[in-house]
């Protein structure tokens, strides 16, 4: 169901909630394609999605700069259907369509003018764990195989995370990464992005991701910005924050993939 009650940047903002059949849109740039492809998971805390803030207007400007970018609408039951809705491994849902995904997108490379070896992921919120938990559970899928594209890697081949939450495990211990995001050498080079005075996911999700990748050994940059809040999008405000598209670009040229 598609609502649009929700703003953001003083403009309406169009979600989705209890989503119950995932769905991919692949979103072809211009004439400029790059041969790099972004699979991109919109927030809203498991519960809905923030399908245009944080999905297709990333696409808009993914495409702008001769990128491909895939719209994943992943399952986001609710509570009401699903109980236990939520991050993985409460609900494997969202991951099972996160890997499912990165399969299908590899497999189709040739056919949608992507370089197998540029496939990354971008999300927000619970997109931005989307894009932790995908990043660090690529090995094993959580589903049976289905066809030819579950024997692709759904490993993705870089990861930007804004504002992301559920990072931090919940326990006694104070700091400590959540343990269903088990971060090895092997994970892929990461950037994240964050605001200080985010009043939704504690800075702390960011800064405990960043130090075990950092320790591992994993190329991984980090934006904090004193202020923007949280679901900021792309819309622009007065805050420095506003131009972390212009970083992520420059940071694909440093790893090698512009």
């Amino acid at each position: 169901m598609d609502v649009a009650n929700r703003s953001a940047a003083g403009k309406p903002s169009v979600g989705s909630d209890t989503v119950l059949i995932p769905t991919m849109t692949v979103y072809a740039p211009g004439e400029r394609n790059t041969g790099v492809a972004v699979v991109v998971f919109p927030g809203g805390g498991y519960q809905t999605l923030a399908m245009g803030l944080e999905g297709t207007e990333v696409c808009d400007w993914l495409n702008s700069k001769g990128i491909t970018c895939v719209l994943l609408k992943y399952r986001v039951p609710g509570v009401d259907r699903y109980p236990k809705s939520g991050a993985y491994p409460n609900s494997p849902a969202a991951l099972e369509d996160a890997q499912r995904t990165m399969g299908l997108v590899r497999l189709h490379a040739a056919e949608w003018r992507i370089d197998p070896h540029k496939i990354g992921v971008l999300g927000f919120s619970a997109g931005g764990h989307l894009v932790a938990a995908v990043s660090t559970n690529y090995k094993r899928r959580l589903y049976a195989p289905v066809d030819a594209a579950d024997k692709e890697s759904c490993r993705p081949d870089f990861a930007v995370a804004l504002y992301p939450g559920h990072m931090l495990e919940h326990t006694t211990r104070d700091h400590q990464l959540n343990p269903f995001v088990p971060v090895t050498r092997d994970t892929p080079p990461t950037m994240l992005v964050q605001a200080a005075d985010d009043p939704v996911d504690n800075v702390a999700n960011s800064l405990v991701y960043f130090e075990a990748l950092q320790a591992a050994g994993v190329p991984v940059e980090m934006h904090l910005f004193a202020h923007g809040g949280h679901a900021f999008g792309l819309r622009h405000t007065a805050f420095p924050i506003t131009e972390w598209p212009l970083l992520v670009e420059r940071w694909l040229v440093t790893i090698g993939m512009l």
